[in-house]
């Protein structure tokens, strides 16, 4: 009994389990944004004098269906033929950032130009709707700065070689959907360092945040997709252990393979050679031809 006990745990330990994204947060981003209703209420946020956008002023911009490798962003959308915006969330802090906005509005104004068949070649002067590149920093930090720039950070402050300014968000104004999205992070980091990355920790992060009236519009209305979006079906580290494991064993058996036919080119009968690999006689036998395996 005890025996049957300790297997049925053992094969439970081994069995892969569903467990949050580590990019769990950034799900949660771009789908939250990927609505035009709420992306109105980001621009809103980052442009409250305008009163004139709608929704259908908005044309989302955000690369999204691109090659392994090309860049891609979280969010990215225009207004008119005036303004291009580009919106990062970054939970970990790094100064490349910078470099990647870059790297985003090159490869959007691409897309701009194309779009509205624009030679970038020809004489005529092209039409360039003005950037904007934000980062929503959700994660800890003792310094702050508003802006963060390329010259600065990679040029010792020439700005006459090139240069990007990004605009540091961290907690947003009082309500507004970019200050509920933090706070939504910050639920959902607790309910981690509690619960582990657990769909347990997912379940009671929207519960929490419906209560507080924390994206509950966005929440309640599609908690079973949220809930998908922000769950794996296999755990990352299950996965590379197994990955592992099989190459290995795929790396040993090849190994066996190799000896076992030089063994049997010595003369070495095959009984001998499957006791010395500790294998069966009609492994050896398929190894070295014998019969099909």
């Amino acid at each position: 009994m005890d025996q049957e006990v300790k297997t049925i745990s053992s094969d439970a330990e081994k069995r892969p389990e569903q467990v949050a994204k580590y990019t769990a947060k950034d799900s949660v981003f771009t789908s939250l944004f990927r609505e035009p209703k709420y992306l109105l209420q980001l621009y809103q946020a980052l442009h409250p004098e305008d009163h004139e956008a709608t929704e259908d002023s908005i044309k989302n911009v955000t690369i999204t269906n691109v090659l392994l490798d090309q860049y891609y962003n979280d969010v990215g959308f225009q207004i008119g033929e005036k303004i291009v915006i580009l919106v990062e969330q970054q939970s970990s802090w790094s100064i490349n950032i910078v470099v990647r906005c870059l790297l985003y509005l090159a490869q959007t104004y691409q897309e701009y130009f194309e779009s509205t068949k624009q030679n970038v070649y020809g004489s005529k002067k092209l039409e360039l709707p003005k950037p904007e590149m934000y980062v929503i920093f959700t994660g800890s930090r003792k310094t702050k700065p508003e802006y963060l720039y390329l010259s600065k950070e990679f040029f010792d402050g020439d700005d006459s070689v090139l240069d990007v300014k990004v605009k540091m968000i961290y907690d947003g104004k009082e309500g507004d959907i970019i200050n509920q999205y933090v706070t939504f992070t910050k639920i959902y980091n607790e309910q981690v360092k509690l619960h582990g990355r657990t769909r347990e920790a997912v379940l009671e992060t929207i519960r929490i945040c419906k209560d507080q009236n924390v994206l509950s519009e966005y929440l309640s209305g599609r908690e079973k997709e949220v809930v998908d979006i922000m769950m794996t079906l296999f755990n990352e580290e299950y996965i590379l252990k197994t990955y592992v494991e099989s190459r290995e064993k795929e790396a040993s058996e090849k190994t066996k393979i190799g000896t076992a036919q030089k063994l049997y080119k010595k003369g070495n009968s095959i009984e001998d050679i499957a006791d010395t690999l500790d294998v069966s006689v009609k492994e050896v036998e398929q190894w070295i031809g014998l019969v099909g395996v």
